[in-house]
């Protein structure tokens, strides 16, 4: 989809402007409008989920589901960074081959395809293949070829190579959407036999709502999982699939913020520990992200980090010396009782606002807020839980900076 010169100028005026103002006050002659709102949403949607293609002028972008559905920048360099520790492990002299076989807007694409001597973009949307084209052209990628079809049809038409990627369709065609591995599109399960004859190792990217389970059920050969999480949300379930059966499968947990933050465990190491459960508080309290909670590895942390939990079902940690490092939430604790008026009067005092978290409680974040009363936001933190006697405790907080061991304010 090539722009015409008075619409590519009509793109760059208003490219900061308001979508739904621009659409009722109409184009000027020669301005494709609709082409003009669909490069401006998109481009306002890369300025934060792709940033270095926002700096370029020269990307096209395409519908606003193709690019909802695409990875983001920091994702596609978490993957890439996955791919560039997988290469250096394998020892080939000679000329490396990708194949993305589900190329969608091409963002994991064009981050993966400079690790390869040669790489294949494979798309059935021939409008996303034109768009692809182009884009890699104006982003100055060498060695790269698009091939517009199905890559599911026909596995006696792949091009074999090193190394593939497939980030399977997760909708039908009724637009619902989809999460085990044989209801998407291409089925990777019924797909894996002929992707290990041809290719050494898969990347395959699937729904973060899959049970992990349910994938190492339907998937062999599986080396590697990875959970990303962006900002404590889960993006991203990544499976590395190998030619040959490993020794063992690793579990990443991920988080990308300002930093990235990895923790890397196998199951084995979690079910061989045990835990420590206390009902006397430390100094200072830990809560997991998101992709430590997914891959459920929480005996692992404890050990790992020589923390205490509060509950089986609290998912809280705590200890009386500063454990740097932790992949989540540090608090240090100014004060905490239980759940009767008297030591919710003493813990609340003056306060007027306070961010609430619930673990393992009977009330709601919305019905304990109204019973304490408070507003959202500000320094302290409360947590509303049950410890390992049974009894349900607010514990008063501030958060800390686990990294630099200084309070964060």
């Amino acid at each position: 989809m090539l722009l015409s010169e008075a619409t590519s100028l009509f793109v760059k005026l208003h490219r900061r402007d308001n979508i739904q103002a621009l659409a009722l006050k109409g184009a000027p002659p020669g301005v494709d409008l609709k082409q003009s709102l669909q490069q401006i949403n998109g481009w306002q949607k890369a300025c934060g989920k792709i940033p270095s293609w926002a700096e370029n002028e020269n990307i096209i972008y395409p519908s606003t589901l193709a690019l909802e559905q695409c990875s983001s920048e920091a994702t596609a360099r978490y993957k890439q960074r996955v791919v560039q520790t997988l290469l250096s492990n394998e020892k080939n002299g000679g000329e490396r081959t990708f194949v993305d076989f589900t190329g969608g807007f091409g963002v994991d694409f064009c981050f993966l395809s400079v690790l390869f001597d040669k790489s294949i973009y494979t798309e059935r949307q021939e409008d996303l293949c034109q768009i692809a084209a182009h884009n890699f052209h104006a982003l100055g990628l060498q060695n790269v070829w698009v091939r517009n079809e199905d890559s599911s049809l026909n596995p006696r038409n792949w091009i074999s190579g090193d190394f593939c990627f497939i980030d399977p369709a997760r909708r039908d065609k009724a637009g619902r959407k989809m999460v085990a591995v044989n209801d998407c599109e291409p089925d990777v399960a019924a797909l894996q036999e002929d992707l290990r004859k041809n290719y050494k190792v898969c990347l395959i990217k699937l729904s973060p709502m899959l049970d992990i389970q349910a994938a190492l059920n339907v998937l062999d050969n599986v080396a590697q999982v990875h959970v990303v999480a962006v900002e404590g949300e889960c993006k991203e379930l990544l499976v590395v699939m190998n030619r040959q059966k490993p020794e063992q499968t690793t579990f990443h947990a991920v988080n990308i913020s300002n930093e990235l933050s990895e923790f890397k465990f196998t199951r084995e190491e979690e079910l061989s520990l045990s835990i420590d459960f206390t009902s006397t508080l430390g100094r200072y309290i830990y809560e997991p992200n998101a992709a430590i909670l997914k891959l459920n590895c929480l005996r692992s942390i404890a050990k790992h980090f020589k923390l205490s939990k509060l509950h089986p079902n609290s998912h809280l940690y705590t200890s009386d010396q500063l454990h740097t490092g932790f992949p989540g939430r540090v608090f240090v604790v100014e004060n905490f009782g239980g759940f009767g008026k008297k030591d919710i009067h003493k813990l609340v005092g003056n306060i007027q606002q306070a961010n609430l978290t619930v673990r393992n409680f009977p009330q709601s974040v919305v019905e304990l807020r109204k019973r304490l009363k408070l507003r959202e936001g500000g320094d302290i933190f409360i947590f509303a839980t049950t410890n390992t006697d049974g009894h349900h405790i607010i514990i008063r907080c501030r958060r800390i900076d686990s990294k630099k061991n200084s309070e964060a304010n």
